[in-house]
């Protein structure tokens, strides 16, 4: 006896069968194995042979989609959220339930409202004199004619840009913050690969660590909260902080200190392991372009920005630190393209993967910033930030961000060019950095 077809939510009309796109002959522990372990080497091979749309079974997210594809990027981008929606799980498990990572259809876009003022317009402007600063201050001893790794200094500028961004000043509190949040990140980025635990199995797991390093965070944002409130001059303050509890809702209502602490801890996470890798990785391709930083520490002298700019893309292209997007199929089936892929599936958009598609980048393993002269990203192929409703709220803010930070230390220093093979890929867990940092050498100018 054969099965009814499948109806939609009203009963009405049968659904499209399910259709999915080809799967490798893999068992599931393989697939799960390799993901772990390399993920964006097991895309890549798979691609090759399945082409721009391939199912897998993978841990954590189940059987699983990846496109690879701007054109049916598009489609899932634009989905309605209550069609395709936020993946599951996703960083919430580690940034907390009051996180925008966490939140779905109107709880989303009414949150996304809250955090956009801060990090778009003018209020942007207000940050360049802290990131020169910090810059500035970050690399006063860097040593000449020897080479370093840039990928940590990065990090501490990154990270001190956006305290003083969320925050507003100085003091005991932000210091802790500053020795607390690295190795949380890090931990955090590796734990958020792997499966959800309903233990933490004792303070010397690393789930422990982390469930210890979150109560030392919550403790000081508690702290950090009273001031604020107690503040005299709150109603005049511009920092992200005070912008959170002037705040309301289209109600009326305000965030929850839990809430506000959940969000914070996505801006210092998210707000600086992304960028200090993208700029590593800035150095690292840089350093091995002659013609495009020769004309890059030209420009630097003067008030253009035009190639930085471009050139900020190009990395963003070619060294794609997050590798993809994700969304969770809510509605019975989501047709895609010539795919009908049925309820809880989930979604990965190849964001590597998108971003080496010839018919939009020709050429397109090549390092060329001037692509993006004169010309603006394609939309549906150059996302990294991801795209849609989703699409990361502090992209305007990474941008000029490293804009100011390359601008500042092309001013100050000649980077040395060399004709070493480029840096391999190393994953932290959710971001990949240069596997040995974004090393360079170089020389103070005479300014």
């Amino acid at each position: 006896m054969s099965e009814a077809p499948p109806v939609d939510q009203q009963g009405a009309l049968p659904l499209p069968a399910v259709r999915l796109p080809p799967a490798p002959r893999i068992p599931k522990a393989v697939q799960s194995i390799a993901f772990t372990l390399s993920r964006r080497r097991t895309m890549e091979n798979i691609a090759r042979r399945y082409g721009k749309a391939f199912t897998l079974n993978l841990p954590l997210f189940g059987g699983t989609v990846v496109i690879a594809d701007p054109g049916l990027a598009k489609q899932i981008f634009t989905a309605n959220p209550t069609v395709v929606g936020n993946i599951q799980p996703n960083l919430s498990r580690v940034l907390g339930p009051g996180s925008v990572f966490a939140l779905d259809g109107a709880d989303h876009r009414k949150r996304r409202r809250l955090l956009t003022p801060p990090f778009h317009g003018k209020s942007i402007k207000n940050y360049e004199q802290i990131i020169e600063e910090e810059t500035l201050h970050e690399t006063v001893d860097w040593p000449e004619g020897k080479e370093f790794e840039t990928l940590e200094p990065m990090m501490r500028i990154t990270l001190n840009v956006i305290l003083r961004a969320v925050f507003g000043a100085d003091g005991a509190e932000l210091d802790e913050l500053r020795r607390l949040i690295p190795p949380w990140v890090t931990l955090s980025s590796r734990l958020a690969v792997l499966s959800t635990r309903k233990r933490t199995y004792g303070r010397y797991t690393p789930w422990g660590q982390a469930a210890e390093k979150r109560r030392q965070y919550d403790a000081i944002i508690d702290k950090l909260i009273n001031n604020a409130e107690s503040d005299p001059i709150l109603d005049d303050r511009t920092d992200v902080l005070a912008m959170m509890l002037r705040s309301t809702y289209e109600d009326g209502s305000v965030m929850s200190r839990q809430d506000i602490g959940d969000e914070l801890l996505t801006l210092l996470a998210a707000g600086h392991e992304t960028t200090a890798s993208t700029l590593a990785w800035a150095f690292e391709r840089l350093s091995r372009h002659p013609e495009a930083l020769t004309a890059l520490a030209s420009e630097a002298d003067t008030d253009d920005s035009e190639l930085r700019q471009a050139a900020i893309l190009e990395v963003q292209r070619t060294a794609t630190v997050i590798d993809f997007a994700g969304r969770h199929v809510y509605a019975p089936v989501f047709e895609i393209g010539e795919w009908v892929i049925p309820q809880g599936y989930s979604i990965m958009v190849s964001i590597s993967a998108i971003h080496k598609d010839a018919a939009a980048f020709p050429d397109p393993r090549k390092f060329d910033p001037q692509r993006f002269v004169g010309v603006r990203p394609h939309t549906n192929a150059w996302i990294p930030f991801g795209g849609g409703t989703r699409r990361c709220v502090g992209a305007t803010f990474a941008n000029m961000e490293m804009d100011v930070v390359l601008r500042t230390i092309l001013r100050h220093f000649d980077i040395e060019t060399t004709t070493a093979p480029g840096e391999k890929w190393h994953s932290r867990g959710v971001a990949f950095t240069p596997k040995n940092g974004g090393r360079i050498v170089v020389h103070r100018r005479n300014t």
